[in-house]
Formats: structure tokens, C-alpha cells, sequence
């Protein structure tokens, strides 16, 4: 019985840990989704209305943010949208780390460490996703060569002989 606990309570703080990551990315949509619904209650919109509304403030964050990262052209713009999601996933993930290290970790400093590099781990998980959502940009001249001899494409290859 003492051996089926441990193993399942490491699956469970496996499975927490790979949800931290997974859901990375989405640490800024999901707070803006949160205080677009709180506005929206606030407001009047109603039980039914609020959570509308946040699901939407989320989405469109998210897709805004996935299009402004996927055309922009300049690395300084890219890396600014970057962090603009990073940065909300690393503060979380200090904190979850953080709480998660009070369970085994009796020391204060080592409790820091731990979520420090926490906070850099999942942050850049956040920046990484960002990154594989954005389709590459096709090439601006169509990958033609200018004044070289057009080559006829083959489907399939065909062997003499």
C-alpha cells in the first residue's frame, strides 16, 4: 500500500508539473480573461454574460498576440511580444514552484533557488511555444532566383535502363 502511494503521488506531481508547462503560454490571455470577466460583473453583465465576455477577451489576446508575433518583422518587436507572454508565465511559475518546494524544502533559500529557476524554466517555455504557434513567414521573393533559367519540377523520379 506504502509503495502504490508513492508511485501515484509521483505520477500526480508529474502530471501538475507537465500542466505547469503545457499551460505556460497562456498565463497572459487567462489573466486578461479574468479581468475582462471581473469588469464585465462589475459592470452588469450577469452570471451568464461575464464569463462570456472573458472567454473572449481571452481568445482574442491570444490570437492577437500569435498574428502580431507571426508577422512582425523586426527581432526587437518579436522579442517584446515574447516577454509581453513570458514575463506572466514566469512570475506564476515562481509562485508554483515556489509553493510546490514548501512541501520537501525546509530552508528559505533554497525554496528561492528553486523558484528562480523555476520562474526561468517555465518562462521560457512560455517564450518557446510562442515561437512553434507562429507559422514561418513564406519567403518575400517566392524563392526565385532573379535571371537563372526556370527548372521544371518533377513529381516522380523515373529510372532508365
Amino acid at each position: 500500500m506504502l509503495a502504490l502511494g508513492l508511485v501515484l503521488n509521483t505520477v500526480g506531481i508529474g502530471l501538475f508539473c507537465w500542466l505547469i508547462f503545457a499551460l505556460a503560454v497562456y498565463a497572459l490571455p487567462f489573466f486578461v480573461a479574468v479581468s475582462a470577466g471581473m469588469a464585465a460583473f462589475h459592470s452588469g453583465a450577469g452570471i451568464l454574460g461575464a464569463p462570456l465576455v472573458g472567454i473572449v477577451a481571452g481568445c482574442v489576446t491570444l490570437a492577437i498576440g500569435q498574428t502580431a508575433f507571426a508577422i512582425a518583422r523586426f527581432p526587437i518587436l518579436r522579442a517584446a511580444i515574447a516577454a509581453a507572454f513570458a514575463v506572466p508565465a514566469a512570475i506564476a511559475g515562481y509562485y508554483v514552484v515556489f509553493a510546490m518546494s514548501q512541501l520537501g524544502m525546509p530552508l528559505l533559500a533554497w525554496r528561492e533557488v528553486f523558484a528562480c529557476l523555476g520562474a526561468v524554466f517555465i518562462g521560457g517555455t512560455a517564450w518557446t511555444r510562442l515561437a512553434v504557434f507562429a507559422e514561418p513567414r513564406p519567403l518575400d521573393s517566392g524563392g526565385v532566383v532573379r535571371g537563372a533559367p526556370p527548372q521544371a519540377v518533377l513529381s516522380a523520379a523515373t529510372r532508365d535502363g
